[in-house]
């Protein structure tokens, strides 16, 4: 009897360690399957940066039109100034 309850013990455990390493092998297929997923999306979106950046470059000469605004601001301002007397 002590040789058949030893036996079973052993199909127990073994049965047991096999199903632990089974699940342990799906977890680890499943995250390299998300991770590589979510390299195909970080590839897409580094691409999608790539275009918006391109898109929204400074303009040319945004100084320039910046400076010929303030002055403009100014010189209505001064003639506002001096047509209300303030």
């Amino acid at each position: 009897m002590l040789t058949v309850a030893s036996a079973t013990g052993w199909t127990i455990g073994i049965v047991l360690g096999v199903v632990v390493i089974a699940v342990a092998a799906v977890i680890v297929i499943t995250i390299v399957a998300l991770s590589r997923r979510i390299a195909a999306q970080a590839a897409t979106a580094d691409e999608a940066v790539e275009v918006v950046r391109d898109q929204t470059d400074g303009l040319d000469g945004i100084s320039r039109i910046n400076d010929s605004g303030i002055r403009i601001l100014h010189s209505a301002r001064a003639l506002r100034k001096a047509a209300v007397g303030r």
